[in-house]
C-alpha cells in the first residue's frame, strides 16, 4: 500500500473533483467519492497547518527548534 503523502492526497482530490464535476456518477458512487475527497481534503488541510507550524519556528544554534520572533 502507497503511503499517504500531502501530494498523493491532493492529487486523488483533485481526481474526484474533476470526476464528479463531469456530473456522470451515480448518486451513490457521488456520495461514496464526496466521503473520500472530504477525507482527502481533511489530510491536506492538517499536514498544511503542520508546515505552517514548522515554518513558523526556526532552528537555533544548540539545535532545537523555536517559536520564530522578530525584532521590533
Amino acid at each position: 500500500m502507497e503511503e499517504k503523502t500531502f501530494e498523493t492526497s491532493l492529487i486523488k482530490l483533485e481526481d474526484i473533483i474533476r470526476e464528479l464535476e463531469k456530473g456522470e456518477v451515480p448518486l451513490d458512487d457521488m456520495i461514496n467519492k464526496y466521503t473520500e475527497a472530504m477525507e482527502n481534503l481533511k489530510f491536506c488541510s492538517d499536514k498544511l497547518e503542520e508546515a505552517t507550524i514548522t515554518v513558523n519556528k526556526i532552528l537555533t544554534e544548540s539545535g532545537t527548534l523555536e517559536d520564530f520572533k522578530t525584532e521590533e
